[in-house]
């Protein structure tokens, strides 16, 4: 089942694929703050609002690595 995401909508993002945190991974956050999304890719990737912390990162996800 796909989520049904819209633009404007807050989600987390997936930590899995940032590796500019300190300390061990199994003590890390699972996901990030709360993002808003400024537009939908297709069915598969959503473009999310980056804090100033992030503005260095691409701000696009695909859908499995943002959840509500």
């Amino acid at each position: 089942m796909e989520p049904d995401f819209k633009e404007g909508d807050q989600v987390l993002v997936s930590t899995l694929n940032f590796n500019d945190f300190k300390g061990p991974k199994k003590m890390r956050d699972s996901f990030l703050r709360p993002f808003t999304i400024i537009r939908l890719i297709r069915k598969n990737a959503v473009e999310v609002k980056l804090t100033e912390e992030f503005s260095r990162k691409h701000p696009v996800f695909p859908m499995s690595l943002v959840k509500r």
